[in-house]
């Protein structure tokens, strides 16, 4: 039985601390608010990750921390960099092992394939961000101070996942209304269940041949709109109208949240064609994606449950 600790509360942490717990570990999950998953396995601590002496108590005795911490999209440069210090700090001074969960952004516009020896090279200050995490931590790691390995996911599918599909087309494809969206709507994109990140995030915590390097979660490779269109499908609801919006409607709509100017950065993405490689893991550790039906149909039945313990206000 080994012990661990998960650091963040949303739905990639939730079922990472699940299936460790289901397998019969201990997990400390941490969070500002305490929130988590009900399991007899799991324990939720209500701690701020950027407590470093806290997080080190904490963390004592674990064999593993998983850095799944998230802060608000727009503060990413202020804010992530002194949260992943702290964590960093916590688990090499209580000789845990440390498993990132990343994104793409790092990799910056990259024409064609994506995969991991591809250069971490984007201008941006969340890409930069990004990728400035896994070069520390890939230091520690060479310099002997921790061992590190980090799972790059792509845009999140799944129940509770937040991302632009869940936002904006989900969303509207549920409620049956047309959607306009900031990603190009035809343009094959590489996409990761939430599922898929979490068992990935367990396998190489699990393995010593996945420690000193990165690792790209396994992708459902699609596009926007056959995503929208299988998900009304399977909801028996009618086909999406969905549009881009364009650069004008997206500054327009900052001038009210902060979250839509930093799309901008991201147009490298959102409006030209991210195919990811996920062959690194499926065959070293033997993991695959999700059908994309399996995932849209666990999306429909999360609907449908919070639809059912909603009382109508009628």
């Amino acid at each position: 039985m080994s012990t661990h600790v998960v650091i963040g509360r949303g739905a990639t942490a939730t079922a990472t601390a699940l299936l460790l717990a289901e397998a019969g570990d201990n997990v400390r999950m941490v969070s500002r608010s305490g929130l988590g998953p009900r399991h007899p396995g799991v324990e939720l601590i209500a701690r701020d990750a950027n407590d470093t002496p806290a997080l080190t108590a904490i963390a004592t005795g674990a064999d593993t921390v998983f850095n799944l911490a998230m802060p608000a999209y727009h503060t990413w440069p202020e804010t992530v960099p002194p949260l992943f210090g702290s964590i960093l700090a916590a688990t090499e001074a209580v000789g845990a092992d440390l498993v990132m969960l990343g994104n793409m952004y790092g990799y910056g516009a990259v024409d064609g394939l994506v995969h991991e020896r591809t250069p971490l090279a984007a201008t941006g200050s969340k890409g930069a961000v990004r990728a400035r995490m896994w070069t520390d931590a890939l230091a520690a790691h060479e310099a002997g101070r921790v061992r590190v390995t980090e799972v790059r996911a792509g845009q999140f599918l799944g129940a509770g996942a937040v991302s632009v599909f869940s936002l904006f087309v989900q969303s509207a494809v549920l409620a049956n209304s047309a959607a306009r969206v900031p990603q190009e709507l035809d343009l094959a994109h590489s996409f990761t269940a939430i599922g898929d990140a979490a068992a990935a995030l367990v396998a190489v915590a699990r393995d010593d041949r996945s420690w000193g390097r990165a690792w790209h979660a396994p992708v459902i490779t699609t596009t926007v709109r056959a995503a929208a269109n299988r998900l009304a499908a399977l909801a028996d609801a009618a086909s999406p109208e969905l549009a881009v919006l364009t650069d004008a409607e997206v500054t327009e709509l900052a001038t009210e949240d902060p979250f839509w100017a930093e799309l901008f950065e991201t147009k490298y993405m959102s409006h030209q064609e991210f195919v990811v490689d996920d062959s690194a893991l499926r065959t070293t550790f033997g993991l695959t994606a999700s059908t994309p039906d399996t995932v849209l149909a666990e999306v429909v039945e999360a609907d449908a449950a919070a639809r059912v313990s909603v009382p109508d206000a009628g």
